[in-house]
């Protein structure tokens, strides 16, 4: 599913140049639920950020689903978002004047799915991760576990081959991102692939693998013995 080899990424330029990333290479298969570890600084979202095409390595390959994502224009990188990866970030990013269904709908604008089916299938993911009740509320009329579950479903919608995961249960209180690790954990037993980026040993549990980072390099990369999802 993903393969990157030899990435480098850096920042600035001359004498205040930053190295974030010096020969990172791995290799993710189908379903397997990887977290990526490290402290502020070890490189963790940068190489996030390569791996969801929201970035470009200055060196190195990287492959998502056979494709080398540097020989695509930015046309072709936006459809490759659009269709192969699902984005959950610690802040939710949903839009405060939408209402729940409209905002796990929004990434099928960019498709040629009617609004109706759009709005059908949000419904649908919605029900799945127990939110078909609060539809049509808006997030600020929501929880912040309930508002993440809206991110996880619009991450969803467009039946993505990977999820990215960044930081998901940051802004949640312990019993919400268990509960939220759990859905995580069932999408994964469902065939979803999962990149989690966490600074959490008991989030990092739940997964099957975990990569450590530290100075912009990968210091281990282990199968998690402990994982919940055994």
């Amino acid at each position: 599913m993903i393969t990157a080899k030899g990435l480098y990424k850096n920042f600035g330029t001359g004498d205040s140049q930053v190295q974030a990333l010096r020969d990172v290479s791995l290799s993710i298969a189908e379903n397997e639920f990887v977290a990526v570890m490290g402290s502020s600084g070890s490189g963790k979202s940068t190489l996030m950020n390569i791996l969801g095409c929201l970035d470009t390595p200055s060196a190195g390959q990287y492959q998502l689903a056979g494709q080398v994502i540097g020989q695509l224009d930015d046309v072709s990188l936006s459809a490759m978002r659009n269709q192969h990866i699902g984005f959950i970030f610690q802040s939710f990013h949903l839009l405060p004047r939408l209402t729940a269904a409209q905002n796990v709908a929004l990434p099928l604008r960019y498709t040629e799915i009617e609004p109706e089916q759009a709005i059908a299938r949000a419904n649908d993911l919605l029900d799945q991760v127990g939110l078909g009740h609060r539809k049509d509320h808006k997030p600020h009329e929501m929880s912040g576990g309930q508002r993440q579950r809206v991110a996880i479903a619009r991450a969803l919608v467009n039946r993505p081959k990977v999820i990215f995961a960044d930081e998901p249960t940051g802004n949640l209180d312990s019993k919400t991102s268990k509960e939220i690790m759990q859905l995580l954990c069932d999408l994964h037993q469902q065939g979803n692939t999962i990149v989690m980026v966490t600074h959490e040993d008991e989030i990092a549990a739940y997964a099957g693998r975990v990569i450590r980072m530290r100075d912009g390099q990968i210091m281990e990369d282990s199968a998690c013995s402990n994982a919940h999802s055994a």
